[in-house]
């Protein structure tokens, strides 16, 4: 038979993580003589959600077995959410989906919604009931929504690989020790197949995260292949406990793919918006950047905050009838209007900035001076008069230009896709996992 696993919500502010309960379940699950046959999934739901915690990420695994193991199976799964899970703490409602089959159409539908809304508890535990899957939950039902959604995103379109690899319990909320300049050699020698490895402007390493959680490292590419070869290229100066390369819709604008981002203004959604920039940016203190767009139907104010550094600065460079599309997260509206907080820009088309100066004398090539209000102007040099002069008006050139406008890398979102991923999309060819993809 085949079965289909979604875990969610194991984490919390303080530490854990549901993708090392995946990477404990593919070692425990692969000894139990399963054949996988997909990578474990991490699928990226809706960056929006106000309460999710980090990268708001679900697990799934794939995989045949025999029918006579499945309680077996089951028990593995629970006893390992148990004992690794962080419910019991506040905001934290651990939850399993187990589905035996390919998912239905109404279960990848559910899927697609969690990428782009806030999906209600009642109506994945409807869906549930309906596709007669098995379902665990702890301490609440929030996260049978994104373990029943992992189930339902099989990620036939464009996706990633992504090697996450774990430290031991005990050297957990200590910093990584994880070389920087073995990074950037790696960096080096594998981008575009590999990307988001180190950002040069900050000089900050981004494979390894920052909390309490047991994630040593991640590196995300293109292919199982590639991620495997620059995670070898590392030099790590403490233990790895296990790793193992999952696949992915991390880096390629899901959530900004499906229609439904296009048409509908509301909180905590993510919004595609093509408009007019109908006031010029005000940059306040801190360093974030407004500005109201009118898109056909009303106005919205978007917003560029200061970490984003290089759109933040295209954003600043904006003039009132410029074109753009601005993609982001809708957030609760302040006064009247609803803001979008911008993960990356496209500038269509610009106007063109006008300087005004002064009429040039004929006599001696100087800028003549204003007499006063419709008097015309003098030249200071030969005194010649010229009631009839005008100021004149010139093309200034702009900073900036038509394009896509991305974040700084230490920016990005786990969902954004980066800039060398642009032609690199592809389609799942349904080749199973085979090689080295995982330890242990």
């Amino acid at each position: 038979m085949e079965l289909n696993i979604g875990i969610d919500d194991t984490d919390s502010k303080k530490g854990g993580c549901t993708t090392y309960v995946g990477a404990r379940l593919v070692e425990k699950l692969e000894k139990n003589g399963v054949s996988f046959i997909d990578y474990p999934n991490i699928i990226r739901l809706n960056p929006n959600i106000p309460y999710k915690t980090r990268g708001n990420a679900a697990v799934a695994l794939r995989f045949r077995c025999e029918g006579s193991q499945h309680n077996a199976i089951l028990e593995t799964v629970l006893r390992e959410i148990e004992e690794n899970s962080h419910w019991g703490r506040k905001d934290t409602e651990p939850a399993v989906v187990v589905l035996e089959g390919k998912p239905s159409l109404e279960v990848k539908r559910f899927s697609r919604s969690a990428l782009f809304d806030v999906v209600p508890e009642s109506l994945a535990i409807r869906i549930l009931r309906r596709c007669k899957a098995c379902a665990a939950a702890y301490g609440g039902t929030l996260g049978l929504v994104g373990a029943l959604a992992a189930v339902g995103e099989t990620l036939e379109g464009d996706h990633t690989f992504e090697l996450v690899a774990y430290r031991e319990r005990r050297k957990c909320g200590t910093p990584r020790l994880v070389d920087e300049n073995s990074v950037k050699n790696m960096d080096k020698k594998t981008v575009p197949m590999t990307f988001n490895n180190y950002d040069y402007e900050s000089s900050r390493m981004l494979v390894t995260p920052h909390g309490p959680d047991p994630v040593l490292l991640g590196i995300r590419g293109e292919t199982a292949n590639v991620v495997l070869d620059a995670f070898r290229m590392l030099r790590i100066d403490e233990p790895v406990e296990r790793w193992v390369i999952f696949r992915t819709n991390h880096g390629t604008d899901a959530h900004l793919q499906t229609g439904e981002a296009r048409k509908r203004i509301e909180p905590d959604r993510p919004i595609v918006l093509r408009g007019i920039v109908i006031d010029s940016p005000r940059t306040i203190r801190g360093g974030h950047t407004f500005f109201t767009m009118d898109y056909g139907d009303g106005l919205i104010r978007c917003a560029a905050f200061e970490p984003t550094g290089l759109l933040q600065g295209a954003v600043t460079q904006l003039l009132p009838g410029d074109e753009i599309t601005a993609f982001g997260g809708v957030r609760t509206h302040i006064g009247k209007l609803f803001t979008i907080n911008m993960e990356k820009m496209i500038v269509h088309h610009i106007v063109e900035r006008l300087n005004s100066e002064n009429p040039v004398c004929p006599r001696c090539g100087k800028h003549l001076k204003s007499v006063g209000l419709g008097q015309g102007f003098r030249c200071k040099r030969c005194s010649l008069l010229n009631p009839e002069a005008q100021k004149r008006m010139t093309a200034a050139a702009r900073s900036l230009g038509p394009g896509l406008y991305l974040p700084t890398l230490k920016a990005h979102r786990h969902l954004m896709k980066p800039q060398s991923r642009y032609g690199l999309e592809k389609s799942w060819d349904r080749t199973k996992p085979s090689g080295v993809w995982h330890n242990p």
